[in-house]
């Protein structure tokens, strides 16, 4: 795997985007590996009688799902020093059809010294921002 070095990286350069597919099966995954079982991610008459439209996914999952689009880029997962998000609307997973999330991202300053890029994340699901001031810092070769 190639990690990106300092120089590869410019302000401004929008990294490639990404499409994440998440099902129910997705969801029961997650909650066994999260240990977060909470009624509003399987259960569609719970997750509607607390007013939710459906059940919805873990945030954690759309947050570190949604780092992939850096991590990819950069070239090692290792190289994330920093991340942060605000969660700002839940992924709705209809049962028969699931959800796309669309990640984009792009490089918003450089460090010299440290030699560390910001890029910031924008995650979307039908049309709505479901985070909010995504912010990753990497390490740069």
């Amino acid at each position: 795997m190639s990690v990106r070095t300092h120089d590869q990286v410019s302000v401004g350069e929008e990294l490639p985007g990404l499409t994440l597919h998440v099902d129910r099966a997705t969801l029961v995954g997650y909650a066994g590996a999260s240990g977060d079982r909470n009624v509003i991610h399987w259960d569609e008459r719970f997750a509607r009688s607390v007013g939710l439209p459906d059940v919805i996914a873990h945030g954690m999952w759309t947050m570190g799902a949604a780092v992939e689009v850096v991590t990819s880029w950069v070239g090692d997962p290792g190289r994330v020093v920093d991340y942060g998000t605000r969660f700002t609307r839940p992924v709705v997973v209809p049962y028969e059809e699931g959800a796309d999330v669309e990640v984009s991202a792009k490089v918003t300053s450089l460090d010299e010294q440290t030699r560390r890029a910001v890029v910031d994340v924008t995650a979307t699901c039908a049309g709505e921002k479901v985070l909010g001031r995504c912010r990753v810092t990497v390490q740069l070769d």
